[in-house]
């Protein structure tokens, strides 16, 4: 099965692709792996990305879409893949059709975890994070025993400077407006799953499970 999954920041994309691609027996492709093998091969792709790079310039469609299509010709991923982090954009993703069909390879579906609002302000506001350690937490999802201490090295806590309302605001709202015309994209293709991401993690699995059989 060869499918893509998109969610906001805090819908719980990462944690779903871990464990789907278990479930699946399908390999994870993430854009961020991908790129960081890419360079460290040092595959023509990879070298024209770290040309950019360097430069902090962005990376070009066309190289980006090199790299996925390297990516999708290795032996692991004739059993199926997940897409991860990528296409971003409608010009990307009208790309990624060009390649796939260049390939003889087919997009079964793309995953869509939906979550309202406030519960993404929530999660992403409520984390806090050790000085000492680094450890994570959540004030609602995953408290500390002792409020503002580290369980394991009893460190004080603090919230990111990206985690306030303000920058995760501006996040969410930036994440809207890149990704409503891609799921518009999908949906007129008939391939949008959208899930409910707004429960327990098990259970968003299960509706994935469960829909991608239909």
């Amino acid at each position: 099965m060869n499918l893509l999954i998109m969610g906001p920041p805090g819908a719980g994309k990462g944690t779903q692709a871990e464990v789907l691609v278990k479930e699946l027996d399908i390999t994870h492709i993430s854009t961020g792996d991908m790129f960081r093998n890419a360079i460290k091969e040092g595959t023509e792709m990879g070298r024209k990305a770290k040309e950019y790079m360097d430069k902090g310039e962005l990376v070009p469609d066309e190289v980006v879409i090199g790299m996925v299509r390297d990516r999708l010709s290795q032996p692991d991923c004739r059993k199926g893949f997940l897409l991860d982090g990528f296409p971003r954009t409608v010009e990307q993703a009208k790309a990624l059709d060009s390649t796939l069909d260049s390939m003889g390879i087919k997009l079964d579906g793309v995953v869509n975890i939906v979550v309202p609002l406030e519960k993404l302000m929530a999660r992403l506001t409520g984390r806090r994070v050790c000085k000492g350690c680094g450890a994570s937490y959540h004030v609602l999802f995953n408290p500390p025993q002792a409020e503002g201490k580290c369980n394991a090295c009893g460190g004080e806590l603090y919230q990111r400077t990206d985690d306030n309302e303000e920058s995760v605001g501006t996040r969410l709202k930036a994440y809207e407006e890149k990704t409503q015309p891609l799921i518009d994209y999908y949906e007129n293709k008939g391939i949008l799953l959208n899930i409910n991401g707004d429960q327990e993690i098990k259970k968003v699995l299960e509706d994935i499970l469960k829909t991608l059989k239909k």
